[in-house]
């Protein structure tokens, strides 16, 4: 196909999200090379992704730009390369989320450096969706949604809660501060473990590296936020078998993920190299498939469009630090992550990802579970 013709598809393909090449408005893209029509053509979400981080083109609005994409449908109809095919039938053979490799995925992103994370996140450092409602700033969105994760499972000083993917222990310390809570979290990123411990000193929480598999403890609650995402479909029943061994009979587990409207067994090509290494996004069918004669579902509740300002917020702190950053990232790793926040705001905008937090319980609350908001 010769290079006019190419980006004459580009531009047709565009034009049906009002896009164009170019054009005035700030989600349009402007083109440098010529080499990115024939590349986002062949390799679909990756080589878009892959021709930005290299300069090929820019856009003045890039979470808008994905939103219109999105709200199109224009990924549905991106092509894929021939490697990421066959990424994605290996992903449905074989699990890429086993114990050692789960190790290695986690640590490739949770392990780039604290201090990227300590500039970019809120000053509890939850690197999870916000809870907007009530809040109009990043550090009171957090709080907002630790404190409706603890109203949720009804906590009561003195219990004992499993937080399964604790990151930095933000909740941990929430828990143990606001609601005198005792708390274990469990990560298996060394960097999140070392700053963690640090921020938790002092309080009754248990920092541990392990991995969920590996828990063998009864509590009276458990939550798991944000970490669903990285158990991969292949082992969601195992994650969900270890919630039921693990819970108390009277208590709630909080189970808070991103979705995803229908069920895929392989994540976007861009994300799985680059950002979440061999991570899934579940569907609720595949969630629910998973917690068969296990769990009664209490409550579920969507607030997905509060990931787009939490993921703004997230850009606009990075790309205001990021003077002091320079040193320890290259430009390449800043057009990298600054397409990672705003293609996945624009993702959230769109309503293309939701996030969902569902209350579990064991054996159903007797009477009814009384949603909390």
């Amino acid at each position: 196909m010769k290079s006019q013709s190419l980006q004459q598809s580009v531009t047709d393909i565009l034009a049906t999200a009002d896009i164009k090449i170019n054009g005035p408005d700030p989600w349009d893209l402007h083109v440098h090379d010529d080499r990115f029509y024939k590349r986002v053509l062949s390799q679909g979400t990756l080589g878009l992704g892959e021709s930005y981080m290299d300069g090929w083109w820019d856009c003045d609005s890039i979470d808008e730009f994905v939103n219109k994409a999105f709200r199109a449908d224009l990924y549905r109809k991106a092509r894929f390369g021939w490697k990421t095919v066959m990424e994605i039938l290996l992903a449905k053979v074989t699990n890429l989320q086993t114990k050692r490799k789960a190790v290695d995925n986690i640590q490739r992103h949770y392990d780039l450096g604290n201090h990227l994370y300590q500039l970019m996140l809120d000053k509890r450092m939850t690197y999870t969706c916000g809870y907007w409602k009530n809040a109009d700033n990043l550090d009171q969105a957090q709080e907002n949604k630790m404190d409706l994760i603890c109203r949720k499972i009804g906590l009561q000083p003195g219990q004992r809660v499993l937080d399964i993917g604790c990151g930095w222990g933000s909740f941990a310390k929430f828990a143990a501060e606001r609601y005198g809570a005792t708390v274990v979290g469990i990560t298996i990123s060394q960097e999140q473990l070392k700053l963690g411990r640090e921020m938790c000193a002092g309080l009754p929480v248990e920092l541990r590296f392990q991995d969920y598999r590996d828990v063998n403890e009864k509590f009276d609650h458990i939550v798991s936020i944000g970490m669903a995402e990285a158990v991969g479909y292949r082992n969601l029943r195992t994650y969900m078998q270890v919630a039921a061994r693990c819970l108390s009979d009277e208590g709630f587990f909080l189970l808070h993920t991103i979705g995803h409207p229908f069920s895929k067994t392989s994540p976007d090509p861009f994300i799985d190299k680059y950002i979440f290494p061999n991570c899934l996004i579940p569907s609720l069918k595949q969630l629910g498939a998973a917690m068969e004669h296990l769990f009664i579902v209490e409550d579920l509740h969507n607030f997905g469009a509060y990931y787009d300002p939490t993921l703004m917020a997230w850009f606009h702190n990075f790309d205001h630090n990021w003077e002091q950053l320079k040193g320890e990232y290259d430009e390449r790793f800043y057009r990298m992550w600054k397409y990672y926040l705003l293609s996945s705001a624009g993702s959230m905008r769109s309503r293309n990802n939701q996030l969902w937090q569902m209350v579990l319980s064991k054996k159903g609350v007797v009477g009814g579970y009384e949603s909390v908001r």
